[in-house]
C-alpha cells in the first residue's frame, strides 16, 4: 500500500507502508498494537483523536523499548523517568502505552470504554486519573512547558541528594499546536537558558493542524527556534526506528536540552493520512478495516497477539531490577535523610513550620508595625525557608516588588543546581506552567511571584494547577488600586472574583503580617489546593494587635472585632480594607451604633466551616456592608445569603477600572473610605 506525504509543507512524496512493516518486522509489530488499539477506541466511542498516536507509535515504540526507565509495578518510584505526552488529544498513546506494558489500573476494559463517564480513559489524560499520567495536558503548549517544572525539579533533587538517588530523564510529545503556543516560547527559552540537559522533547512534525497543512498559518522554522534558544537539535525520519535510538542516543549525550524533530504522517496507514481529518476522530468501518489490512494486522477490535503484548510487557518489567537497586541506594542514606527525602515527596510540612509561624505572628502583634503585605510575605519565608528545604521560589522579572527572595536561597541556574530561586524572566505563564511540573514531579514545593493583574497571563496554568489539585503558591502583590500611580492597566478590580470563581482556589488576601503569616500556613500544609495570597504594595497596620496561637485565618473568616452594646451592623472586609471597617467601626460606635467587624482572608475556607460556625460569625439580624477594593462580583453570597437580607446589605468598592494616582487620593476618589462606609450603614439603618 502506497500513501502520499504533505508533512513536509509543500513537498508530496510516496509512503510504501508494505517497506515500512518489512524492513522492521518485530517493531512494526509492536507500534501497530498502539495503532490499532488507538483505532478501535476511538471507532467505540465515535469520538476522539487517531491521527497522533497512528503518526508517533514508532517514536513511543523505541523510546519505551530502548531508553524509559519506569515500572509499571511501582508507578511512582521517585527516580523513574518521566514521559508527557504534551499533545494531550493523542490520549490514547499513552493509555494504550499504559495498558500494553502492564499498568495495572489501565485495563482493557478501561480502553473499550475510552472518554466514557467514570472510566480513568479521559478525553485528554488527566493527572491522578490513572497511574503513568505525569501531568494534566489538551490545553496545548501546556505540557512541554511542565516538563521544564519537571526537569527543574529533576536538577535540584539531584544536587541536594547525589545522582545516586535522583538521575533521570523527562521526555515529551509535542505537536505544531503546542509550539505554535505562545507558552511554548516563555518554555523553551527557560528550558535552554538553564541548560537543562536531561530533558528532551519529540517534536511530531507532521505539518497538519485542525484547519489542514500547517503552512496556511505559519512557516517558523521550528529547530531553528529550539536552537536559538540554546538547545541540541536533531531532524530525523519519526518512522525510521534506527533513527530514532540513534537520535534518543545523542540528544542524552548533549549538555544542552534537546527537541527531535520527527517527520511523521499523521494517521499513518490510514486513507486520512496526510489530511487535517487524520487529526480528529477516525470512525469509518471500512477505511478502519482497510488500514489494518495495510498495517498486516488480521486481529478484531482490541485483540492484540500474546507475543505483541509479552514483548510490550517485558519493557515494563525491564524496570523493576533499575528500581530494586535505587531501593538499595536510598536504604544505604541515614534514616534522617530517608525521612526528610519521603517528607517532601509526601507534601508533609516539618513539625517546626508551626512554631516558625507563631513566632512570626507574636512579633508582629507585638510590634506593631505597619508594613505592606508583600513584605510580611517576605517576613513569613525568612522563616520558612530554612526549615523547607522544599520549596523553590521565584519570579517573573519582579523579585525586588515580589519580595519573594530570602538570603539562604541562592540563585538556581547551570552553574547553581543547589539554588532554590528561580529567575523566570517576564514569562508569567511559563511560571506558572513550570511550577506545575515542579510539584508534580514530586520533592518540591514551588512558589512564584508577579503582579495582581498579570496573573491575566498565568491564567492557563493556574487553572490547570486546580484542576489537577497541585498545590503551587502564587504570590500576587500590587492587589488593588493601592499599588497607586502605575494606573488601571496594572490595578487588578476583577482578578480576585476571576480566581474565585475557579473552583480547588484558596484565595487569601490577608489584612496584615499576621493574617499573611497564617496565609502562608494554609499554603504549605495543603496537598491538593493551590493558593493565590494577593499582597498589598502599600503598608498596611497591624490589626491583629492580641497574639493568638491558633491560626484564624484556616477558618477563613472570623471576628476581628465585636459590636459593643446592641450589634446592629456587621462590616465585612479583606485586606487592606479591613483596616477601614475598623475605622469605620470606631466611628460608628462613637454614635452608638454597635458594629462588629469580620475579616474574610479566604472565603473559600469559610465556606468549608460548618453551618453553627457561619452563624456565629454572620448571624441574622444586623445590617452589612462589605468592603473591598475590587468589583463586587461574588459579594452578595455574604450580604444576602448566610442569614443576611437584600434591604439590609451594601458593598463599599470598585464598579470600574482604576486611575493612575497616588493610592490615598485613589480611595478617596473612589469612595473606598471610613466615611463612606459610615454613610452606607446609617443609610441601611434607617
Amino acid at each position: 500500500m502506497t500513501l502520499r506525504n504533505c508533512c513536509t509543507q509543500n513537498r508530496i512524496e510516496p509512503l510504501d507502508i508494505a517497506a515500512l512493516r518489512d524492513a522492521h518486522p518485530e517493531h512494526w509489530k509492536l507500534a501497530t498494537a498502539i495503532r490499532t488499539l488507538t483505532l478501535d477506541a476511538v471507532a467505540a466511542a465515535n469520538s476522539g483523536h487517531s491521527g497522533m498516536p497512528m503518526g508517533m507509535a514508532d517514536v513511543a515504540t523505541v523510546l519505551f523499548q530502548n531508553h524509559l526507565r519506569f515500572d509499571p509495578a511501582a508507578p511512582h518510584w521517585p527516580d523513574r523517568d518521566r514521559f508527557i505526552l504534551s499533545a494531550g488529544h493523542g490520549s490514547m498513546l499513552l493509555y494504550s502505552l499504559l495498558h500494553l506494558t502492564g499498568y495495572a489500573d489501565m485495563t482493557l476494559e478501561q480502553i473499550k470504554n475510552f472518554r466514557q463517564w467514570g472510566a480513568i480513559t479521559a478525553g485528554h489524560p488527566e493527572y491522578g486519573h490513572a497511574d503513568g499520567i505525569e501531568t494534566t495536558t489538551g490545553p496545548l503548549g501546556q505540557g512541554i512547558a511542565n516538563s521544564v517544572g519537571f526537569a527543574m525539579a529533576e536538577e535540584i533533587l539531584r544536587a541536594q541528594h547525589g545522582k545516586q538517588i535522583i538521575n533521570h530523564h523527562t521526555y515529551v510529545m509535542a505537536g505544531d499546536g503546542c509550539l505554535m503556543e505562545g507558552v511554548s516560547q516563555e518554555a523553551l527559552a527557560l528550558a535552554g537558558m538553564q541548560e537543562l540537559s536531561h530533558l528532551i522533547v519529540f517534536f511530531d512534525d507532521n505539518g497538519i493542524t485542525i484547519d489542514g497543512p500547517v503552512s496556511i498559518s505559519d512557516r517558523t522554522d521550528q529547530p531553528a527556534r529550539f536552537a536559538a534558544s540554546g538547545w541540541h537539535v536533531q531532524s530525523i525520519d519519526g518512522h525510521d526506528p534506527k533513527a530514532i535510538d540513534a537520535a534518543i542516543i545523542a540528544a542524552k549525550k548533549d549538555p544542552r536540552p534537546s527537541m527531535i524533530a520527527c517527520r511523521t504522517h499523521i494517521a499513518l496507514g490510514h486513507a486520512a493520512q496526510d489530511t487535517s481529518k487524520g487529526h480528529g476522530a477516525l470512525t469509518d468501518a471500512d477505511q478502519l478495516a482497510a488500514a489494518k489490512a495495510a498495517y498486516g494486522w488480521p486481529y478484531g477490535p482490541f485483540e492484540i497477539p500474546a507475543d505483541v503484548k509479552a514483548g510490550w510487557e517485558a519493557m515494563g518489567e525491564r524496570g523493576a531490577a533499575a528500581r530494586a537497586d535505587w531501593e538499595a541506594r536510598f536504604a544505604g542514606l541515614s534514616q534522617g535523610k530517608q525521612d526528610a527525602f519521603n517528607r517532601a515527596f509526601a507534601l508533609e510540612a516539618p513539625k517546626a513550620l508551626a512554631s516558625k509561624i507563631r513566632a512570626v505572628k507574636k512579633a508582629a502583634s507585638a510590634e506593631g508595625k505597619a508594613v505592606a503585605t508583600r513584605k510580611s510575605s517576605e517576613i513569613a519565608l525568612g522563616a520558612i525557608n530554612p526549615v523547607m528545604k522544599e520549596t523553590v521560589g521565584g519570579s517573573a522579572d519582579l523579585t525586588g516588588s515580589n519580595n519573594t527572595k530570602t538570603a539562604d536561597l541562592g540563585t538556581f541556574g547551570p552553574d547553581n543546581r543547589k539554588g532554590r530561586y528561580v529567575y523566570y524572566g517576564i514569562r508569567e505563564h511559563g511560571m506558572a506552567a513550570a511550577m506545575n511540573g515542579m510539584v508534580l514531579h514530586g520533592g518540591i514545593r514551588p512558589y512564584g511571584g508577579t503582579f495582581m493583574c498579570f496573573t491575566d497571563y498565568a491564567r492557563g496554568a493556574m487553572r490547570l494547577s486546580a484542576l489537577m489539585k497541585a498545590p503551587v503558591t502564587y504570590v500576587m502583590t500590587h492587589d488593588s488600586i493601592g499599588l497607586g500611580e502605575d494606573g488601571p492597566t496594572h490595578q487588578p478590580v476583577e482578578h480576585l472574583a476571576m480566581l474565585r470563581a475557579t473552583p480547588n482556589t484558596h484565595v487569601f488576601r490577608p489584612a496584615d503580617t499576621v493574617e499573611t503569616a497564617e496565609a502562608w500556613e494554609c499554603a504549605l500544609t495543603s496537598k491538593t489546593t493551590p493558593h493565590v495570597l494577593a499582597l498589598s504594595r502599600q503598608n498596611l497596620p497591624i490589626v491583629r494587635t492580641e497574639h493568638k496561637s491558633k491560626n484564624l485565618s484556616a477558618q477563613g473568616a472570623y471576628v476581628l472585632a465585636d459590636a459593643e452594646g446592641k450589634r446592629q451592623a456587621i462590616l465585612m472586609a479583606t485586606g487592606s480594607e479591613v483596616s477601614i471597617a475598623l475605622a469605620a467601626r470606631e466611628k460608628l460606635q462613637a454614635e452608638g451604633i454597635g458594629t462588629r467587624v469580620v475579616s474574610m482572608p479566604c472565603w473559600e475556607l469559610f465556606e468549608e466551616q460548618d453551618e453553627a460556625y457561619r452563624k456565629r460569625v454572620l448571624p441574622g439580624g444586623p445590617v452589612r456592608v462589605a468592603i473591598e477594593a475590587g468589583i463586587r462580583f461574588g459579594w452578595d453570597r455574604w450580604l444576602y445569603g448566610e442569614r443576611g437580607r437584600q434591604q439590609k446589605g451594601d458593598f463599599v468598592g470598585m464598579h470600574d477600572f482604576g486611575a493612575s494616582a497616588p493610592a490615598g487620593e485613589l480611595f478617596e476618589k473612589f469612595g473606598i473610605t471610613a466615611d463612606a462606609v459610615v454613610a452606607k450603614v446609617k443609610d441601611l439603618l434607617g
